[in-house]
């Protein structure tokens, strides 16, 4: 799963509308994050296969530092920790410091339902889990997109436009709309031709679309009772 991820911290953000919504951005790919540069230093695997299945073009041979059960909830609870400790003990953002490990902690669940059975419990050797959504290009663009676009929903009625802000009102939508026809060249395009295409294009995607929702997330606060746009 690539950009559903996105509609979950669009959720999280409706949950905590103080959380910032790059962080949550950077949350929801942080073992992505982690994973790429693990497969550069050749510590984690992945071999491009073309045609490995009807979505991906990847043979995921070996992750369990960054997609295992077991290390998603380590990487979460650090995350977590980290955001407590930064943010102070208050309980507002005792709230955002949890949300932002839930943002971590859904990769895994998401990936869950699309991977075929490579995501380890815990080592290598352990049992390995996986749904299989992406053996259907079609399903997955159709999950992908409802989880982005309930995601969106759940942040319009969580935050509000600045005044006359043009950027508010229908930015983030902007932003949504992109990220799906961006999955499409992902879902139906052709393989890559080598590993350092998908690492650059990957690392571009997370801290790019990061850097567009923190931009984004000034210009539409929490929203008061009532307020939608």
């Amino acid at each position: 799963m690539f950009v559903g991820h996105y509609g979950a911290a669009l959720a999280l953000k409706g949950t905590e509308s103080k959380a910032s919504l790059g962080l949550l951005f950077l949350g929801v790919q942080f073992v992505d994050i982690l994973f790429f540069p693990l497969v550069l230093a050749g510590i984690e695997q992945m071999n491009i296969v073309p045609g490995y299945t009807d979505s991906t073009h990847f043979e995921l041979a070996y992750l369990p530092y960054t997609h295992s059960l077991v290390a998603a909830f380590l990487w979460a609870a650090l995350i977590t920790a980290g955001a407590f400790f930064a943010l102070g003990g208050r309980a507002r953002r005792r709230s955002i410091a949890i949300v932002l490990g839930a943002a971590v902690l859904s990769h895994w669940v998401l990936d869950l339902v699309v991977h075929t059975p490579d995501l380890p419990l815990l080592g290598d050797a352990s049992t390995k889990l996986g749904l299989g959504l992406w053996n259907s290009a079609p399903l997955t663009f159709i999950l992908e997109a409802a989880l982005l676009l309930g995601g969106l929903w759940l942040y319009l009625r969580a935050t509000v436009s600045k005044a006359g802000s043009r950027l508010g009102r229908f930015g983030m939508v902007g932003l949504v709309i992109f990220v799906i026809a961006l999955n499409v060249y992902n879902l139906f395009g052709p393989p890559p031709a080598a590993f350092m295409e998908v690492f650059g294009l990957a690392m571009v995607s997370y801290l790019g679309l990061a850097g567009i929702a923190f931009w984004l997330d000034r210009v539409r606060p929490a929203a008061r009772a009532g307020s939608v746009l």
